[in-house]
């Protein structure tokens, strides 16, 4: 087969491309206009990246405008399957739509898309010109994702809640509406500046204007200002309480027709539902988006038909025609994929070899080693392992009794009783700062009463200490990496019931079973779990006291620290256990569990950041619906907003971040949205996992890590009057 000479040069080393579709045929676009589209025109765009195994993995798009006619975006469609070809089925494809772009593909333009009236069939080209003869209006909008659409060169076009880019060639008015916003503005100066650096070469003159203020240039080309409406609203934003509804289909298309059946109408989906000669739809509509996933040994012409047939079947569902299409080839699967499934394994966790594909998310996250003695110093070694320092800072723990908090007592700290609930203050230093940490800790035997004590008390002791405070809330057995480490060498010991107050506590029962799993760092925490040999797991050390004797079990995949633990445990319940490897039981072991069963034998993963990148949201409830926006790419710090609460999720815990600016409300809501977030997540996610609360300005580096080049002092000066002075 022939394949178009561009496709030479496409995916040969790491980087984005993109070529415009002129007449069935491909044409490359000037790096320096990437972003800007035509709307009467179709585009491929691909990115490779170079994965943790250092080989180049793709997303390949094929991008269509609203007014681009159906020859050129099926030329489009029909070159992005030709180029999957020549790169041999590797990229995953994406159809994208304007003004309905995937997160993926608006993350490669961090400072906005630029739409443009026109096309090739109106003889508009991309070039890069010095040229004075423009004349034209471009609207701003957005806060994640920054669109400016150009639109009529008219005060009719003009409204107070947003911001507008005349370019007059050598002279850029950029304007604002009374009712704009900071944040939105700060996007739009970000959009100007890249015009005149960008398409002017940096020769164009940049002015920005507040309305009131509008130039003799903008009143000349305009005429006289009228009265402006408020703002036109389209927010096309849906409520995303059901975001975790799918359905998974196969599709057949064995006689040249469609044929669609249901594999399984509820999601987490088993894995082994794929098979490898299949192609598979997973239809996630109701969210806005369907994957097609195809099988490695599927026929050619059902792989090749794939784009047409998720367009069948979005005409079919009657979803929107600009419902977003993911298509996926076997063993390159997104972590976004692989939510609804229940328990997803790469054929590389077993290995070793780290996660197949990576998103623009991480590809710049480099992985870093554990060690214990950089950790005071580096910030993503603190968000990759969960720990903000070694864990020998001043610590105070108080226990929730009634509606009051009681100081315990220094010699029993690291036992955690099922029916209390406690507070653990705890003051860390990292790379010269230094900050609190309150950590909620609540027992699963806990009254409600005392439950919600623990919320209150900790808002109070937030207050006391100045308000700056990361407040952690912890659910009996899902503790995180560095509560763990609080307490000196000694496992932390998290009893199933009873409390530890004074002649409050319940007798012991007769027999006894602790799960012992250490962290990155070695510190382990001791869980008591029900006395059955279901609860054992390879991966892990356990501790079973019983009257007719004790036994340290070590699972194949355990650790020394975590046997170690495991010792140290036997110490504090003054108990002489025998020591057992998995597989060399005696009878009496298993007696005392009640009998043999089936228990988890396989394999903890180790990639987490690769197969569940963080993501970052902004939430709201304003309007009675629960929304979320994600924000695109690479996290940055200015994608943070004052006004916003924002959710930052790395998976073994959330991270809820409320800017100094955002309402009363949505402060109070903070919590709840987070809780609402980890309910609806189509993962199927345990409701205990851990939320931290923080402040604007008060960040630990386990959350500032998770950006690129963060700033400590990026807010005490405001960030749109640092970019207008540096431009």
């Amino acid at each position: 087969m022939e394949f178009h000479p561009e496709f030479e040069r496409a995916g040969k080393e790491a980087g984005l491309q993109v070529w415009r579709v002129e007449n069935m045929d491909l044409a490359p676009v000037p790096e320096s206009l990437y972003g800007q589209f035509y709307t009467g025109d179709a585009y491929v765009v691909l990115n490779s990246t170079s994965n943790r195994r250092g080989d180049l993995q793709y997303d390949l798009h094929y991008w269509q405008g609203s007014e681009c006619s159906q020859d050129e975006s099926g030329a489009a469609a029909i070159l992005a399957v030709q180029m999957d070809n020549f790169l041999q089925g590797a990229p995953v494809q994406y159809r994208e739509v304007q003004g309905h772009e995937s997160s993926t593909f608006s993350g490669y333009f961090k400072t906005g898309l630029t739409y443009m009236k026109g096309g090739v069939a109106s003889g508009f080209n991309h070039v890069v010109t010095n040229e004075v003869e423009v004349q034209r209006l471009l609207q701003v909008k957005g806060r994640r994702v920054v669109r400016a659409t150009e639109v009529p060169v008219s005060w009719e076009s003009f409204n107070q809640g947003d911001s507008f880019i005349l370019d007059l060639g050598q002279e850029i008015i950029q304007w604002s509406g009374s009712h704009s916003n900071r944040f939105e503005k700060l996007k739009a100066t970000m959009v100007s500046k890249s015009i005149r650096d960008n398409e002017r070469c940096g020769r164009a003159k940049l002015q920005v204007v507040d309305e009131g203020a509008e130039p003799e240039k903008m009143i000349e080309v305009l005429g006289e200002k009228p009265d402006l409406p408020e703002s036109h609203s389209d927010d096309t934003q849906t409520d995303v309480s059901n975001r975790n509804v799918a359905k998974l289909y196969k599709v057949s298309n064995a006689g040249g027709d469609m044929e669609v059946t249901l594999v399984s109408e509820q999601n987490p989906f088993s894995q082994d539902a794929l098979e490898s000669s299949e192609c598979f739809i997973l239809d996630n509509g109701t969210n806005g988006r369907i994957f097609v996933w195809k099988g490695k040994d599927a026929n050619s012409d059902e792989r090749h038909a794939v784009l047409q047939s998720s367009e069948k079947f979005i005409q079919q569902m009657h979803y929107p025609p600009y419902t977003q299409v993911q298509v996926l080839p076997e063993y390159g699967e997104t972590p976004l994929f692989k939510q609804f499934f229940r328990n997803w394994r790469d054929a590389e966790d077993s290995v070793g070899m780290g996660t197949a594909y990576v998103t623009n998310k991480v590809a710049k996250i480099e992985k870093v080693p554990f060690d214990v003695s950089k950790l005071h110093q580096s910030d993503s070694m603190s968000a990759q392992y969960g720990m903000v320092d070694r864990g020998d800072g001043e610590k105070k723990i108080w226990r929730i009794e009634g509606s009051d908090k009681v100081l315990v007592e220094p010699a029993s700290f690291g036992q955690f009783y099922g029916g209390d609930s406690y507070l653990i203050l705890y003051q860390y230093q990292h790379s010269g700062r230094q900050g609190h940490i309150v950590y909620i800790w609540q027992g699963a035997e806990s009254s409600q009463d005392e439950t919600g004590a623990s919320a209150i008390l900790a808002v109070k002791l937030d207050d006391e200490l100045g308000g700056g405070a990361v407040q952690v809330r912890v659910v009996q057995g899902k503790e995180p990496a560095h509560l763990m480490s609080l307490f000196g060498g000694q496992p932390m010991v998290v009893y199933k019931g009873g409390t530890s107050r004074e002649g409050g506590q319940s007798k012991a029962a007769e027999t006894r079973l602790f799960q012992v799993r250490s962290n990155p760092a070695g510190d382990t925490r001791a869980v008591e779990v029900d006395p059955s040999s279901s609860c054992l797991n390879s991966n892990d050390a356990f501790l079973l006291v019983s009257s007719s004797g004790s036994w340290l079990w070590k699972g194949r995949s355990s650790s020394a620290a975590e046997a170690k633990g495991a010792e140290h445990l036997a110490e504090i319940l003054q108990v002489t256990p025998a020591l057992l490897e998995e597989g060399e039981e005696e009878d009496a072991f298993w007696e005392v569990l009640g009998g043999k069963e089936d228990y988890c034998h396989s394999s903890r993963l180790n990639n987490k950041m690769d197969a569940h990148p963080p993501r970052l949201f902004a939430c709201s409830n304003k309007t009675g619906n629960f929304q979320m926006e994600e924000v695109p790419g690479e996290l940055t710090q200015d994608d943070l907003t004052p006004d916003d609460v924002m959710i930052l999720d790395t998976w073994d815990q959330v991270f809820v971040w409320v800017g100094n600016e955002a309402h009363e409300e949505e402060k109070m809501e903070a919590a709840a949205s987070a809780e609402r977030y980890i309910n609806t997540d189509p993962a199927g996610r345990d409701p205990r996992t851990p939320i931290v609360t923080l402040k604007q300005g008060f960040e630990p580096p386990t959350f500032t890590g998770w950006f690129l080049g963060w700033n400590h002092d990026y807010w005490n000066e405001d960030p749109l009057e640092r970019f207008m002075q540096a431009l």
